[in-house]
């Protein structure tokens, strides 16, 4: 998953939790805090005059090991600040940032002499134009918790005030901007490889949903040359699909044993923001948009469900057990009707 942009609201409550059994939020936090991975907003595009207040749970975030930034902000370069209509409040934070480097939240509270509310809003706008990050995930998360669902009051004997989750959140910091006005070798090769490990095959239909890419053309240089190695594998592996196509050597047995394989009829919910929503470009159907509150249930790996919002939709024929079965996925998410206690034993 890594490079991927999806919601940042997303990450916990749909993502990780389907592909993790047993998904605490402390994991991702230990993974960030150690200076293993990181996350920002990698696409945003140069010149945008919109605002970028607009609320964090839809902004898309990537997760990325911290030893390839490099190589993500040359693929995605940042705009420069100056050439972005920050608010005041944004602007006054990204101004004590750059002049006295990475802060705490309670620092650029003292340092900007502003309200806690105010820095928050400011350090969401920041993100949303992709040039600011902190030490943990907690920082992320803070910003797309509903101000409702945070704790308001420290408890009636408690000498100060609660930490909030921002206090949490380490250190906050300007994302550095790299020094080259567009992506290197060595970055379209970085690229091509990650690919290559997030979809196992490889062509230019399947690539519609990835947010940050060079050209066509700059990836199949290097698959060519990868080929020519002998490290990976050119050829026709799916069937109806335009163009020269590229996989790795376990990928194409992986493909033949699930051609022989017997339909399982199990069926899977997933959310659409997953990469794995292929609907309407790869697989057939009409595209499903990739947005929060969508769901989409598949039956041996074509689409049979969807949730669009509130709405619920059969795509194709199913009988009564099945329908239910996939009504049930789509309400209760992560959460089966077998997980619930009975009722004697809820508190």
């Amino acid at each position: 998953l890594e490079g991927f942009s999806l919601a940042a609201a997303a990450w916990e409550s749909d993502v990780l939790p389907a592909r993790l059994e047993g998904y605490s939020s402390d994991m991702l936090d230990t993974l960030c805090a150690t200076g293993r991975f990181t996350w920002m907003r990698l696409a945003v595009a140069s010149g945008q005059s919109e605002k970028k207040n607009a609320p964090i749970r839809h902004t898309p975030i990537a997760l990325v090991d911290r030893q390839n930034i490099a190589h993500w902000r040359s693929l995605a370069p940042i705009p420069d600040a100056d050439n972005m209509s920050l608010s005041g409040s944004a602007r006054r934070v990204h101004d004590w940032m750059r002049d006295n480097g990475a802060c705490f939240f309670v620092d650029l509270v003292q340092g900007t002499g502003m309200l806690r509310t105010q820095v928050e809003t400011a350090l969401g706008e920041l993100v949303n134009w992709g040039i600011v990050t902190s030490d943990s995930f907690a920082g992320l998360r803070a910003l797309v918790t509903p101000q409702s669902r945070r704790p308001r009051f420290a408890p009636r004997r408690a000498r100060r005030p609660m930490a909030s989750q921002f206090d949490a959140a380490g250190r906050w910091s300007l994302v550095a901007r790299p020094n080259v006005s567009q992506p290197d070798a060595r970055a379209v090769e970085f690229l091509a490889q990650v690919l290559l490990r997030r979809y196992g095959v490889v062509f230019r239909r399947l690539l519609d949903r990835e947010s940050v890419l060079v050209p066509w053309r700059d990836l199949l240089r290097v698959y060519w040359r990868m080929e020519a190695r002998g490290e990976i594998r050119g050829g026709r592996f799916v069937d109806g699909v335009a163009g020269e196509q590229f996989a790795l050597p376990d990928a194409v047995g992986t493909l033949r044993t699930v051609r022989r394989a017997a339909p399982s009829e199990e069926l899977i919910a997933v959310s659409a923001v997953d990469p794995v929503n292929l609907a309407g470009t790869l697989l057939p159907g009409e595209r499903i948009n990739a947005t929060l509150n969508n769901r989409i249930v598949f039956r041996d790996g074509l689409p049979v469900a969807v949730q669009r919002g509130d709405a619920l939709e059969l795509l194709n024929e199913l009988d009564a057990e099945l329908a239910w079965q996939a009504k049930m996925l789509l309400t209760r998410k992560r959460r089966p009707a077998s997980f619930m206690p009975p009722p004697s034993e809820r508190v």
